[in-house]
């Protein structure tokens, strides 16, 4: 079991605040902080970039660097201050008894040792082990963590493992010498929400059976009510929250709770009858804070004169001694009182077929042995048989796990890979065959893509504004420069940016506002179709909610068919019309959202909603963790390609799905799912996500 004191916490907090020195000014990162963690006790630390959720991480770890300095209070670990500790005493402890997992994998995983030993040298550094003895533990923890053949994963190197093994591998990492104190800085955003339900649901038993405590920091507030105990919230550096997840969740009173709440795609959200209402203005840098309450110039409930005035302390709430807010007028809130909604939008009429897939099949010839080009040749079938229709003024969400083929369909929308087999029909005009160099002007301006990742879709060295004037350039807007630059200041209205952006660089923007410009010059050339690659998925959730408004406003407008690639499966819920459902290159399941979401559901659907953690407490969901990775797309299983994953392949007689690739069955109209399965067995399916039912 863990080493652990009786009795008092094992991390405690109190009025932290860390600074970072520049050679113009000191910066305030993190300001009168104050949190304690339990034995056996899982905390939640939730906020946007930037509120200094890994600074709090970092201060606990003693790894501020050479510019950051605890400027106040302090931090205990089990009665005593970290901050008064020798080198060779912290030295001791990290590591042994407090481990840190960070969000990327690979960066805590040195690529040129083999698995075994990288795990083998902590306790032998740690607790002075011997091999064998450290081998044996290494064994034993890669086991725990429900890693298939172990023997064989410690014989490997960090490449040859998936992102959600290696994940495991850094958490096996971080229990082989059985901390007191486990800190998780995002540990599942980079992977898939499949994997991440996996690894989560991993997380809680092991904290359970080795008794650690645990501090777990995430934007997620789905990911916190289903593995802590109790949660604080951060704004711009300061705690403006703190309580049990039921407080917090059910009984919220603080302003920002309750606005990063009402940002998120909870069941029940509509786009046109309850839309999501985004958090108005910006988070403010750290240098650049409001006087008196940091989120006062973004609050409904400001008052000038008293919220704007000194410093506002953390408040006990009444009858709750373990609840606490930062809000001077959190007694007189009517917290029950429904929000004032943006006006009803009105659902845009679904129009004709802009675009039509028929069969259309992608495989791509590897060589065999890759890196020395020899041998025989072995085919990638990343597109199996895509067939669908996309209308005008319609969402169609396409979701799978990395690796189900996606991304390379929507390349050969984009005419950057060419199809197969198979057709795409663009307003009656064949395009699958046309790469993009070979497609007319208005062909290019009416498919656009908007990226996942806004930072690495503009060009540094060039203003927003001539980035935009370049994308009219080549799509031929225009008759002259000064048409350009007007079209421009329409098209930074369009995507609600003032006008003088259009002056700024790149590096000048934050997330969002750089995903509003990638968005700007997609619709360009007053593109047709926009395929939207995890659009809002790199972005904070409060500014989520705006890029997706934004994005379901330009739609209304100008009738665009949307293509929103995604995993989130909560947004998709929200904002799209149709759901296609892929998996190794197949599409499972085809329907109406509310058929999608609704049983009979293919198995792998049914995994995907289960996997959504859902930030709401009167939610019952069902519980299916998926085993296993997805094949590799070179080396299929036999028969239906999810069946290596699939709990109800015992249902099936036989030995089907390991023989037959399923037939497409109609459900009912316009719903196809891809399945061996019987009919009675589809009508026996209950639902996965019961609204109102509170969850045990």
């Amino acid at each position: 079991m863990a080493k652990q004191d009786s009795g008092g916490p094992i991390l405690e907090i109190d009025k932290l605040s860390i600074s970072f020195f520049t050679r113009l000014r000191e910066i305030p990162a993190v300001m009168d902080f104050s949190a304690s963690v339990m034995p056996g006790e899982a905390l939640g630390l939730v906020g946007e970039s930037g509120c200094g959720k890994s600074t709090v991480a970092l201060g606990v770890m003693q790894d501020l660097g050479k510019n950051g300095r605890v400027v106040g209070g302090s931090i205990k670990f089990k009665g005593r201050d970290l901050g008064q500790m020798s080198d060779e005493e912290l030295r001791d402890i990290r590591g042994s008894e407090i481990a840190m997992i960070y969000q990327e994998p690979m960066a805590s995983l040195n690529p040129a040792m083999k698995i075994g030993k990288q795990l083998a040298e902590v306790p032998m550094i740690h607790a002075g082990m011997s091999e064998k003895e450290a081998y044996a533990r290494a064994l034993q923890v890669v086991t725990d963590v429900k890693l298939p053949d172990p023997a064989r994963i410690l014989n490997a190197f960090p490449h040859q493992l998936s992102g959600g093994q290696q994940q495991r591998i850094v958490i096996a990492m971080a229990l082989m010498s059985e901390p007191s104190l486990l800190i998780l800085d995002e540990p599942t955003t980079a992977l898939d929400v499949t994997v991440e339900a996996a690894v989560v649901e991993l997380v809680k038993d092991l904290g359970k059976k080795y008794g650690t405590s645990m501090l777990f920091i995430s934007h997620n507030l789905g990911l916190v009510l289903e593995t802590c105990d109790r949660i604080c919230v951060m704004y711009s550096g300061e705690a403006v929250e703190r309580g049990s997840i039921k407080d917090v969740f059910d009984e919220m009173q603080h302003p920002y709770t309750q606005a990063l709440f009402r940002s998120i795609p909870l069941p029940g959200a509509d786009k046109n009858a309850r839309p999501l209402i985004a958090i108005p203005g910006n988070f403010p840098l750290p240098h650049e804070r409001p006087p008196g309450c940091n989120f006062g110039p973004r609050c409904d409930y400001f008052e000038a004169g008293r919220c704007d005035k000194g410093v506002i302390p953390m408040d006990h709430v009444p009858g709750n001694d373990r609840h606490h807010t930062r809000c001077l007028r959190f007694q007189e809130i009517d917290w029950a009182a429904p929000p004032i909604v943006a006006e009803q939008k009105s659902k845009g009429d679904i129009g004709k077929v802009v675009l039509k897939m028929d069969k259309l099949k992608k495989y791509y010839q590897v060589a065999a042995n890759a890196m020395f080009g020899g041998g025989d040749t072995k085919v990638v079938k990343a597109n199996e048989e895509l067939s669908f229709e996309a209308h005008e003024s319609e969402t169609l969400a396409i979701v799978g796990e990395s690796g189900c083929g996606k991304s390379t369909f929507a390349k050969v929308l984009m005419g950057l890979e060419t199809a197969t087999e198979g057709t795409i029909t663009l307003d009656n005009q064949e395009i699958g065959a046309v790469p993009i160099e070979e497609r007319t002007t208005k062909n290019v301006a009416d498919v656009q893509m908007v990226f996942q990742n806004p930072f690495d879709t503009l060009n540094p060295s060039m203003t927003v504004g001539r980035q935009i004037i370049r994308a009219l350039e080549i799509f031929k807007v225009g008759n002259n420069e000064a048409e350009r630059k007007q079209r421009m200041l329409e098209l930074l209205d369009l995507v609600k940016l003032p006008r003088e952006f259009g002056d700024r660089m790149p590096r000048q923007l934050s997330g969002g506002q750089k995903q509003r410009v990638g968005i700007a010059r997609a619709f360009a050339g007053d593109a047709r179709i926009v395929v939207a690659d995890e659009p809002v998925s790199a972005l904070d959730v409060s500014v989520q909610a705006a890029v997706t408004d934004l994005l379901m406003e330009i739609q209304r407008e100008q009738k665009t068919t949307l293509l929103f690639i995604s995993h989130d499966l909560s947004i998709v819920r929200y904002l799209s019309d149709r759901v296609m459902v892929m998996y190794l290159g197949h599409v499972v399941e085809l329907g109406q959202t509310d058929q999608v979401f609704a049983p009979p559901y293919h198995p792998y659907t049914e995994a995907l909603l289960s996997a959504v953690p859902i930030a709401d407490t009167s939610v019952k969901k069902k519980h299916i963790v998926l085993e296993g990775d997805i094949p590799s797309a070179m080396d299929p299983p036999p028969g239906c390609p999810f069946q290596t994953r699939c709990r109800w392949k015992t249902e099936v007689p036989g030995g089907l799905c390991e023989k037959e690739v399923p037939p497409q069955r109609t459900m009912a109209e316009g719903h196809q799912i891809k399945c061996h399965l019987s009919q009675e067995k589809f009508d026996a399916m209950e639902p996965v996500i019961e609204v109102g039912v509170a969850a045990e």
